[in-house]
């Protein structure tokens, strides 16, 4: 028997934020779909933006492209659902942001990626992490897929894009969805054996006496941590 997702309410800062499509004075996403039968050079742009949005700019590399996937959805053998489906799915993007993740992580980068918007709260990205750690990947993508807001939003025949704008702030650098850097967070660094500095009191990157560590001292690796905490 498969575990039911959790109820979570629908609340954020940012879902109160008008969309693109309210705000005719920005700049409007550009619309990339089949729908209108796409001459050759516009399925090339439709595949890249395909792969700008599911795997963001800087991962786009030889080693990450589908040319059987690719070849499918020129023909017209497949939607580009059944594409987005198969990158999210494909080894590359399990290698570079399933693997290297915990599954809030994960979550939060594949509901900003494939439904165009930010997790509501905390309640969802849990509710959705129960689903990717009990009933794996694969049911994991699918549910994505097959939600209403997917379907109404993009159907079979329109690359996902971000939907909602994002508030400012300043401290946290906001930028769009598809171009943050799906890196491994401060909590899944300490599970994978990286040295920790062992301190009784409050962490700070000062040493006693404030003497300079030496080279291979632990605490050359926690203020390198810390400086770079706020963008993990």
């Amino acid at each position: 028997m498969s575990i039911p997702i959790l109820n979570y309410s629908l609340s954020t800062q940012n879902q109160r934020v008008d969309g693109f499509e309210y705000c005719p004075g920005e700049e409007q996403p550009i619309i990339y779909t089949t729908e209108n039968l796409p001459t050759a050079s516009e399925m090339d742009e439709i595949i890249w933006a395909a792969y700008r949005q599911i795997f963001s700019e800087h991962q786009i590399l030889a080693s990450t492209s589908e040319p059987f996937l690719e070849s499918q959805l020129r023909f017209n053998q497949i939607t580009i659902k059944d594409f987005i489906r198969g990158l999210l799915l494909s080894d590359s993007f399990r290698d570079l942001n399933y693997n290297c993740n915990n599954n809030y992580r994960f979550v939060e980068m594949c509901i900003q990626r494939v439904l165009g918007r930010d997790v509501y709260n905390e309640r969802e990205k849990l509710a959705f992490s129960v689903i990717l750690g009990s009933q794996g990947l694969e049911k994991f993508i699918d549910m994505l897929l097959e939600m209403d807001e997917y379907i109404d939003n993009f159907s079979d025949n329109t690359v996902p894009y971000q939907r909602r704008r994002i508030i400012f702030q300043r401290s946290k650098g906001e930028m769009p969805f598809n171009l943050k850097t799906p890196r491994m967070n401060f909590a899944f660094l300490r599970k994978q054996g990286m040295p920790q500095l062992l301190w009784s009191g409050p962490i700070s990157r000062f040493r006693p006496q404030e003497q300079k560590p030496k080279a291979g001292d632990p605490a050359l690796f926690l203020n390198m941590a810390i400086d770079l905490s706020p963008l993990l």
